[in-house]
């Protein structure tokens, strides 16, 4: 009986342990889920929205609503001038001026006003805002794909890297790349015309801070800069 009495005690001391570790702690509340984009089409050329002047249009930007997402922070990127510009909707369309004849990238990011901790981006899409009188579209600056820019890199004991890029155009008539590389802001040249999408292997030194960018060409010579990436060798 009294080894009853026991095993029914440490049962309730067990019991009641469990209970007030979670009492006054509520649920967390979902995490925002990635919105899907919708228009402008990626990589395509965008031809609608409504004409402001010869040197700008209004385009409706559309993408689809996210689980748990109660407002969004959409972002879009003017990729010749490289501004950026911030806006915030509590729906999946916003309307915004834009230049002509140039080409853009945008994503947008789901909020949670139940769950300000996570934020969760979308996908990022690059598209070409129409304009009078073009018949050729220049490619889009090239994406560095590795390494990423900013990162740090740790190399073996023959000190080389390589770095690899994505380039796309609307044409679809890209024709070669002039890759460029140096310690600088300011990369030189360091091979031209190449039809691959990397650099496979250069030289390179402990500590220091190396910057890269691509230029594009199409067949009709039309062409465009990456600007400059970073990635620093490890000591």
């Amino acid at each position: 009986m009294r080894k009853l009495i026991l095993i029914i005690a440490i049962g309730l001391v067990a019991a009641g342990c469990g209970k007030s570790s979670n009492k006054g702690v509520p649920d967390p509340a979902p995490a925002p889920g990635k919105a899907s984009l919708l228009f402008p089409a990626r990589d395509e050329v965008c031809n609608q929205g409504s004409v402001v002047s010869s040197k700008q249009n209004k385009v409706v930007f559309k993408w689809a609503s996210a689980a748990n997402a109660d407002s969004y922070a959409f972002s879009y990127i003017n990729l010749l001038t490289q501004v950026r510009t911030l806006l915030t909707s509590t729906k999946t369309q916003l309307e915004v001026t834009l230049d002509r004849n140039t080409p853009y990238s945008w994503y947008v990011t789901a909020l949670s006003s139940k769950n300000t901790s996570v934020t969760t981006p979308s996908d990022t899409w690059k598209f070409y805002n129409s304009g009078p009188g073009i018949l050729s579209y220049a490619p889009f600056p090239a994406e560095a794909i590795s390494p990423s820019s900013g990162s740090v890199i740790t190399v073996g004991p023959e000190l080389t890297y390589g770095v690899s890029w994505k380039g796309s155009d609307v044409d679809n008539d890209i024709v070669n790349y002039d890759f460029y590389l140096g310690t600088t802001t300011l990369p030189g040249l360091f091979s031209s015309k190449i039809t691959d999408t990397d650099v496979g292997s250069f030289p390179v030194k402990k500590g220091i801070t190396y910057y890269w960018k691509v230029v594009t060409r199409d067949s009709k010579g039309n062409t465009s800069d990456s600007g400059p990436f970073q990635f620093t060798i490890n000591n």
